[in-house]
Formats: C-alpha cells, structure tokens, sequence
C-alpha cells in the first residue's frame, strides 16, 4: 500500500498561523512532565493523609491516567516536541515518561512512526486495535473486566519478564534473539527504576501506598483508560484516502481530561493531520480548523461516552 497521503499545512494556515502552532516552548515541555509527577505525588499524598476507600479509588484513577499521561508525554518526546534540546528530549522522555510505565522511548518511536505512515493501512502496526471494531457490549464488558482485575497487565508484562532468564538462550532466529534482549533490556530498566521509586516512597513513609496506589493503578485503570484511549482514537474510522478521517478527535469534557485523556491526547485527528505540532497547540489547532470549515471532514465526537456507543455498536 503506498503512504498515507499529507496534508499540506500551508493549504489549511497562514503563514502566522502555522508559525504559531509549531512553535515549541521547553520550559512548558519540562512542566508537562513535572505536572504529571506532581499530580501523581499529590493524588497519593491524599490517601496518605486520609486513608479510606474513596480517597483510595481517587488516587487509583488519578495515578493510572497520569501514568497514561506519562506515555503520552513519551509520545510528545518521541516527536521531539518536549525539550529543544535534543539530549534533554531523549532523557527526560526516557527516564521520567517512558521507563517509569515500563516502556522504552527509541522503540516506541520507530514503531510510532510506521503508524503515522501507513495509518488505517494494512501496514499501520496499530491496525490491530481499531479493525475489530464495533464489537458487542458483551465483548467490551469482558476486556473491561480483564483491564480491571490485573489480567491485562499480567499477560503484557509477562513475556517481558521472562525474557529476563532467556538472554542467554541460544536460538536460530536472530529477530527472535533481538526481541528477547530488547525485552529484557526494558524489563531491567523498569525494575530498577520501579525499585529506586519504592525506596524513595518508603523513606517518605509511603510505602505501602506504591503498592496499594502506584502499582495497583497501573495494573487496573491505567490498562482500561489506555484501552479506551486506543479505542477513540481509530476504532470506526475511514480507512479511504483521506487523511482527514483516519483519525478522530474526542471534545472531552474536565472530567474526561482528569481521568481518561491527559495532556490533550483527546485532539488526535489533529495530530495525525500534523503530527509535529506541540501537544499544547492541538486545541488551538482544532479551532482554526473548525473556523475553517475543515472539520466537516473530520471525525469528532463530543465525549468518550458517544465514542464507547459507536465502538459496542454491533449487535449479538
């Protein structure tokens, strides 16, 4: 299939316009991130200080979306779009975004970047997580509950911590040798990195709040909202020509963007349309296409609740 086609951003925009979105702040790319760990040490300061159920579940699916926040902000990096610096991009999208949820940035954007290329094509390596869609109530409710009880996380995360004994395996597939040291060198990084964390938690008498908060959210809400962050991005989209309805734009409300869409990962037919524009200019970017008539072309849905009908649309 050939590469999907390219908007041309000087056919949408002014030339001030375009300026405008593409540029890139550093000091705002170093706050996202230190956003992100302030909310997260902030929801657990919460349940530390007035232990309960409902601050417990609070902090749960707060931690788990600023989690996805994290590998959203991976993602920012992975465009270079967090630090000028292209040495302080890669380290702070390495060590402070992607390692921390077990993910490993130099792979991810390899990967990342054959999806923009060939989005909603048979090459598009993330085709797998729209084509099923709509699926039935039934089928969602299941993986629902697979996300929820841990099941996700552990046949994830499984392969990857068994790679970790065959390192030294001998095997005939060099692609396979390849894979299982990849694995293991990203398992080891995530269990130093989990291990510094858990003793940084413990000297500051919270302990028992990794377990119970940091690890638990990213076993359990961070594999849900991830789903459904997957889902409203592509499921039930145009896999035509036009590469102004691959993708589809989610208008979430606060609610939405505290606990399933962080750091405007909601706006994602923009991003696809100009993928090198700053996750902060996206909103921007939306309303000029709107006031441009250019959204009529568009996939946009006003909430994640409308996008969740669609996708559980298909009948028993």
């Amino acid at each position: 299939m050939p590469i999907v086609a390219r908007v041309d951003p000087k056919s949408v925009f002014s030339p001030e316009e375009w300026n405008h979105l593409t540029s890139r702040s550093s000091w705002r790319g170093m706050w996202l991130v230190a956003h992100a760990w302030g909310t997260i040490l902030g929801a657990i300061a919460l349940v530390a200080l007035w232990p309960n159920p409902l601050t417990w579940l609070i902090a749960v699916m707060i931690v788990g979306t600023r989690q996805l926040g994290l590998a959203v902000l991976m993602h920012e990096a992975a465009h270079g779009g967090l630090h000028a610096n292209r040495m302080i991009n890669e380290w702070v999208g390495q060590w402070l975004c992607a390692v921390p949820v077990g993910a490993d940035l130099a792979s991810y954007r390899s990967y990342h970047l054959q999806h923009h290329k060939f989005t909603q094509q048979p090459e598009d390596p993330d085709l797998s997580l729209s084509a099923p869609f709509p699926i039935t109530t039934e089928s969602y409710a299941r993986k629902a509950v697979r996300d929820l009880t841990g099941q996700t996380f552990v046949k994830q995360r499984l392969p990857l911590f068994r790679s970790l004994f065959r390192r030294g395996e001998t095997n005939e597939e060099v692609s396979h040798e390849s894979f299982v040291s990849s694995g293991a060198d990203k398992m080891l990084r995530f269990l130093a990195v989990s291990a510094t964390m858990f003793v940084l938690f413990w000297l500051a008498g919270a302990g028992i709040w990794y377990g119970a908060v940091w690890l638990l959210a990213m076993a359990t809400w961070l594999s849900l909202v991830t789903r459904i962050r997957n889902i409203a991005e592509h499921a039930c989209t145009s896999t035509g020509e036009d590469p102004f309805s691959h993708a589809r734009t989610t208008l979430a409300n606060p609610i939405e963007r505290l606990l399933i869409a962080p750091y405007w990962v909601n706006y994602h037919a923009e991003h696809h349309l100009f993928m090198y524009l700053p996750c902060y200019h996206l909103p921007e970017a939306h309303r000029l296409l709107v006031e441009k008539g250019l959204i009529k072309r568009m996939e946009v849905r006003p909430g994640y609740i409308d996008v969740m009908r669609l996708a559980t649309s298909r009948p028993l």
